[in-house]
């Protein structure tokens, strides 16, 4: 960002966009969006949004979340998979192949979300690989969750 004065940094030094003084190069993967103060910040695009669920049974679990309306649109059972969606919600039932549960957002650009939170300080637990095409890398959030990035 250049400033014809200074930088604007809010209370977490993120930079604040919207000052007709300001110029903006954007980092791959970002967005601005308007804040509370009607200025703007730079967020990432992170593309669809679901949760992986760690399930004992997947035929039960899969009936439960039919009863909410949803239906299976990928996956295979067979497979110990299953990826059900009710609208603009999806829920990824995963019996046997991880711990835990897990948020997983599907950008266009993983590589570059990669890159944002590395310069916020934040560490991966597994990185995405260099080079272009489909990658993934996971982080956790301060309490523990995994969070999976991952590019199709």
């Amino acid at each position: 960002m250049r400033e014809d004065t200074a930088d604007l940094r809010d209370t977490d030094g993120v930079l604040i966009l919207g000052s007709p003084l300001t110029t903006t190069t954007r980092a791959p993967g970002t967005a601005p969006r308007p804040t509370e103060d009607g200025s703007r910040h730079d967020t990432m695009d992170l593309g669809n949004f679901s949760i992986s669920l760690s399930v004992k049974d997947l035929a039960k679990t899969r009936a439960f979340y039919e009863a909410f309306g949803f239906e299976q649109i990928a996956g295979d059972a067979s497979q110990n998979w299953l990826i059900l969606r009710n609208g603009e919600a999806k829920i990824g039932l995963f019996q046997g192949m991880f711990e835990g549960n897990m948020i997983t957002f599907n950008p266009s650009d993983a590589r570059g979300v990669q890159a944002a939170l590395k310069r916020a300080g934040y560490t991966p637990e597994s990185e995405a690989a260099d080079g272009e095409g489909p990658t993934h890398f996971a982080i956790k959030d301060p309490d523990g969750n995994l969070i999976l990035v991952d590019q199709h």
